[in-house]
């Protein structure tokens, strides 16, 4: 039985990487050895998009995405932006949700978003 998603994210700089986590997101994670950190997301829910779209024909350069998904995103984005945290770009609404890029150091923005549906874990019914 499938019990979680394990997410990898790749970095130039692993270790600001890591501190952006652990002190501006505040995420709690497990040290399984000297420096090395792994993060508990929480719950988590994943979804199959295609890689071109109407209108497009050339695939997107990407291989996968993550997004944050939070409950307020303008609340977030003030608690996030007290500790530090830079985005990029103005928020977004797409009919999935609102949402911004958050820049991470080491690495590509990722995502934060404010679904306009009931995430997967809310709205399981249990068998």
């Amino acid at each position: 039985m499938i019990t979680g998603v394990h997410t990898l994210l790749y970095s130039g700089d692993p270790d600001a990487t890591r501190a952006f986590l652990r002190d501006v997101l505040q995420l709690p994670f497990t040290e399984t050895s000297p420096g090395w950190l792994i993060f508990d997301t929480g719950p988590s829910e994943s979804g199959a998009h295609p890689r071109t779209w109407p209108g497009r024909d050339e695939p997107y350069g990407q291989r996968h995405e993550v997004m944050l998904m939070c409950d307020d995103l303008d609340a977030t984005i003030a608690e996030l932006g007290d500790r530090g945290a830079r985005f990029v770009g103005d928020v977004w609404r797409q009919d999935f949700g609102r949402g911004t890029s958050l820049a991470v150091p080491g690495m590509d923005p990722i995502v934060l978003v404010e679904p306009a549906y009931a995430p997967a874990w809310e709205s399981r019914v249990e068998s």
